[in-house]
């Protein structure tokens, strides 16, 4: 059985059923059964198929022989936050239209790695029953929202400059921004305008997804006047950034902002930035001038890429951020996507030295992301020919095939190739002053080594 893809359990509520909830929240119950942990926290964001959820997988949990703390409608950084020092569980689908839902598994602030979600598929898969009538769990609210906006109001307080006069839209997308993102910068001192910042789990004002497309309202309205523009995704963790001109800011590049002032923060000897093939290399360039490193490690495997870099660094190495596009994780902070916070850090740097400037050293080369239509059944052997067929076709590029085929090419331009873990596609990235002609190539060597 194979539940989880790269950010949990996610898909249509004809999969995402409350059978299959109650499952997942029993196994959750049998797998910490013989641990410390004798709680659970439990969120939802604001889909309508989020409280019967919630109420099976609470059911699940407690008939498993745990306590469980219901927190309501939150964020998933929120509940990110109340899972440390215990186990969590999300409903939520993120980005995903409002016909789809699905759950995430915490433990002390940190998603569930890929070992702890094998277990819960061999639990779920197994049927575990109940236990004993007289072993049951309770249930008990909790009270989380305020003590985390507390929180991330006062982390964001260590950086950049106050807000104070300071004009910011932000675009919740009906999603759990709505009770979050406008109350920290207002905390913080701005002149919040909140756009569809109530909570509805139809998505009526626009699509969950943070897009150009999907964000014109937020880019009309700062082109109007404000500073900077801020759009989330439904449940929070995803942040996009809108300049004053109202023009999507390139993700990477927004990556590579708060790449580089966290490295210059650091006092380590080490500081490292963790993120994802797919990233630009525009990421290491800013890292490097600033005196750091930058690790990668496969999409989806953040969480486990920062034990990795802990368990190979030294005494002087510092985990300073981790990323990638879209969803960033502040280790200083909690070891969780935040995008709440996210939009609090970026907002005082903003503050403190412009957007414009910090943008100015940072190369914004053209990107493009294609995808070539492969039969899954496929996959393996087109990338096996890959693995010789591109570095034949780019005999001057070094070559990183630890997730996908990365080509490093000679002005800071570079590929990635990859198999899509839950699309019938192979994924093709790019970045180069000369991109279409780049992904014209790599396209053609991909399409030859599918049969």
């Amino acid at each position: 059985m194979e539940l989880f893809g790269t950010a949990g359990i996610r898909g249509p509520v004809t999969n995402i059923t409350p059978e299959l909830a109650m499952a997942v929240g029993r196994a959750v119950a049998r797998r910490l059964q013989d641990g410390e942990t004798e709680s659970v926290v439990i969120a939802r964001d604001g889909r309508e198929t989020g409280e019967t959820l919630a109420s099976a997988i609470e059911a699940g949990v407690t008939s498993g022989g745990l306590t469980v703390h219901r927190a309501g409608q939150l964020p998933t950084p929120g509940l990110a936050y109340a899972s440390q020092g215990r186990h969590g569980i999300m409903l939520t689908a993120s980005h995903n239209p409002p016909t789809d839902n699905g759950i995430k598994l915490f433990a002390d602030g940190s998603e569930y790695d890929s070992a702890a979600e094998a277990e819960i598929e061999a639990l779920v898969e197994d049927h575990q029953s109940a236990t004993k009538w007289d072993h049951w769990g309770t249930t008990e609210d909790l009270s989380v929202l305020d003590s985390y906006l507390d929180a991330v109001t006062e982390y964001a307080s260590g950086y950049g400059a106050n807000l104070d006069g300071i004009e910011v839209a932000v675009d919740c997308g009906t999603g759990m921004a709505s009770i979050a993102t406008p109350e920290v910068l207002e905390n913080l001192g701005a002149e919040t305008r909140a756009l569809n910042a109530n909570v509805d789990g139809h998505f009526t004002a626009r699509e969950s997804k943070p897009t150009a497309e999907t964000l014109t309202t937020l880019r009309s309205f700062v082109a109007g006047g404000a500073v900077l523009g801020i759009g989330h995704d439904g449940d929070a963790d995803r942040i996009v950034i809108v300049d004053s001109e109202g023009e999507v800011v390139h993700e990477d590049t927004v990556l590579a902002i708060f790449a580089e002032h966290y490295v210059r923060e650091s006092e380590a000897g080490d500081p490292v930035v963790l993120t994802t093939p797919n990233a630009s290399g525009r990421i290491d360039e800013r890292v490097e001038v600033a005196g750091g490193r930058v690790e990668r490690t496969s999409l989806g495997t953040l969480h486990e890429g920062i034990a990795a870099v802990r368990d190979d660094g030294s005494a002087e190495t510092e985990l300073v951020f981790a990323a990638e596009p879209w969803k960033h994780i502040h280790p200083a902070f909690g070891e969780w996507i935040d995008g709440i916070a996210s939009a609090a850090v970026f907002s005082r740097l903003v503050a403190s030295e412009g957007l414009d400037t910090l943008r100015e050293p940072v190369s914004e080369r053209p990107y493009r992301k294609e995808s070539v239509p492969c039969p899954d059944e496929q996959k393996a052997a087109a990338m096996a020919r890959l693995q010789t067929t591109l570095p034949e076709t780019f005999p001057e590029a070094s070559v990183d095939t630890e997730y996908g085929i990365r080509l490093d090419l000679a002005g800071g331009a570079w590929t990635l190739v990859r198999p899509s873990g839950t699309e019938p596609y192979i994924r093709i990235y790019a970045e180069s002053e000369d991109v279409e002609q780049l992904v014209e190539t790599v396209r053609n060597a991909v399409e030859n080594a599918i049969e």
